[in-house]
């Protein structure tokens, strides 16, 4: 009986340490497992947050394509402006073929209204500026009028005004080419006086060598000198 017991208790002990064995071992098992497992877990953490700060988010995304900036179109060249051919007195047509206007298409008046000081005439037929000048000095004895003053400069614009004219021929003219330029009088007076418009006579892109006055508050413009227009003669 004591040796069946001792055997008993023998294989018992046995039993039990096997089975503590087999507890840590699977214990331990499980241990890497989730130690396997966590690595796993933290390194795809990793590969998503370094994958995250690579790519852009979807408002980055839009700031780098709204960033693009578009070639900017090109300035259009200014053209050099012409040089104006040199003013010449030489008349377009034939004298001949030019006559003194009739006295209906005429005003008459002074420099001075009431006072019979130096005489001017207003002539309605559109001219050339040679045109008007010839007419001026074969017809009147006297030349394109020069203006000196801002009253008389306001007499002519509405002695104009009321032939419902929109410009016509003053006796300035611009001379000379480059730097050398200049505006003179045909008559040969003193250019003391002007009443330009506004961008006149140089801004932007002016052209034209002769100048005139206009109906419409008076102020003078360059012009063609080709242009037909009614002229101011003095007499």
């Amino acid at each position: 009986m004591k040796l069946l017991l001792l055997l008993a208790l023998l294989l018992g002990a046995v039993s039990t340490r096997h089975l503590k064995v087999d507890t840590s071992s699977l214990q331990s098992l499980r241990g890497e497992e989730s130690l396997a497992q966590d690595g796993e877990t933290a390194e795809g953490a990793t590969r998503e947050a370094t994958a995250g700060a690579l790519m852009p988010l979807p408002e980055e995304e839009e700031m780098e394509g709204a960033s693009g900036s578009e070639d900017d179109p090109e300035e259009e060249e200014e053209e050099e402006e012409e040089e104006e051919v040199e003013f010449s007195s030489e008349l377009d047509v034939s004298p001949e073929d030019i006559q003194c206007p009739k006295e209906e298409d005429t005003v008459k008046f002074f420099s001075r209204p009431g006072y019979k000081t130096r005489g001017y005439v207003m002539v309605g037929s559109a001219r050339t500026f040679n045109e008007a000048q010839w007419v001026c000095q074969r017809c009147y004895r006297g030349n394109l009028a020069s203006i000196h003053s801002f009253a008389f400069n306001y007499q002519v614009q509405c002695t104009s005004a009321g032939l419902n004219v929109a410009q016509v021929w003053i006796g300035g003219q611009l001379r000379g080419k480059g730097r050398c330029r200049r505006f003179v009088w045909v008559d040969r007076t003193v250019w003391n006086f002007a009443y330009w418009a506004r961008g006149q006579p140089w801004g932007g892109r002016q052209r034209g060598r002769c100048v005139t006055l206009c109906a419409r508050g008076g102020h003078w413009r360059r012009s063609h000198c080709g242009k037909r227009r009614p002229f101011v003669c003095t007499y």
